[in-house]
């Protein structure tokens, strides 16, 4: 990312608040259904957003300050309670706080500076409607690429990782999963070989590893996957993590959405949007008594 200087006030924005900003923007595109290539096609123009929005969180924090908006306890327990179940656990928040240098006390408080800002935003976007249902469809009429379903399967798979890295550690490993598929093609159960022998946490669930689209094992992994047909078990896979028998168990085609699968996230996409415009509004209206550098 370009490394540019923005002061608001006086005050530099850190070059890691630009990165959040721009961190939020492409996980949003991409939870919405914004496919990769269109998102990295736009990288300039986020980095760009990213920069701005910065400076409009920045002046909203500089608001909401001003304006002493309230924030109760209750509240701040609340967004805390969620950011412990996310790590973890407490130990796990205790430990993250503890890495990152960070003291509860001023953790609580960023909590607060958060719900205060959001409370601004509210405010700022609560005249804004959501979209109508013709809204809705003529945007997916329009944007129909955006909405195709990726071609993905459901597989099973069972891993057996050497117990080091010397030939014969390797080769123990690779006879192992060889035995297994002898047996699978035997007759025994894929599922009941995965729960006995798969060092994969997803032995418990028989070897499941659920859904996946193209791109999301490794790429030896990945190619095995897709090249397979449904019903068939691979023949040893070999990967960074160890040898792997795969059973691919369904398949879905690439195809087009239909409006129904689409509309939720086309009406979460043109809400975000509509919002968006209002706090960029109601911002606008802060930019003109702020004195903003960039250099």
């Amino acid at each position: 990312m370009e490394n540019k200087k923005i002061t608001v006030n006086g005050q530099e924005i850190p070059e890691d608040a630009i990165q959040f900003e721009l961190e939020r923007l492409v996980r949003f595109y991409s939870e919405n259904g914004v496919p990769e290539a269109q998102i990295k096609e736009q990288l300039p123009e986020l980095v760009k957003r990213a920069s701005e929005q910065a400076v409009g969180t920045k002046l909203l924090m500089d608001e909401a300050n001003k304006r002493n908006v309230d924030v109760s306890e209750d509240e701040i327990e609340e967004e805390l309670s969620k950011v412990v179940e996310q790590v973890g656990g407490v130990d796990a928040f205790k430990a993250a706080l503890e890495q990152q240098k960070i003291e509860e006390a001023a953790f609580r408080e960023q909590l607060k500076q958060g719900r205060r800002v959001d409370s601004l935003i509210k405010e700022a976007a609560k005249s804004v409607c959501d979209p109508t249902e013709d809204e809705l469809k003529k945007h997916y009429e329009e944007h129909k690429d955006d909405f195709k379903k990726a071609e993905r399967v459901l597989a099973q798979h069972i891993l057996i990782s050497p117990d080091g890295t010397e030939d014969s550690s390797k080769a123990e490993a690779r006879q192992k999963i060889a035995d297994i598929r002898e047996r699978v093609k035997g007759g025994k159960e894929f599922a009941d070989e995965a729960a006995e022998h798969s060092m994969c946490p997803s032995g418990k669930e028989g070897g499941s590893l659920g859904w996946f689209g193209r791109g999301m094992m490794v790429p030896e992994f990945d190619k095995a996957v897709f090249s397979m047909n449904v019903g068939d078990v691979s023949d040893v896979v070999e990967t960074q993590f160890g040898f792997h028998l795969i059973c691919k168990t369904d398949a879905e085609e690439a195809c087009e959405a239909s409006y129904e699968d689409s509309r939720d996230k086309i009406l979460e996409l043109i809400r975000h949007s509509k919002r968006g415009e209002a706090v960029t509004a109601f911002v606008e209206t802060l930019k003109a008594d702020a004195k903003i550098e960039y250099s």
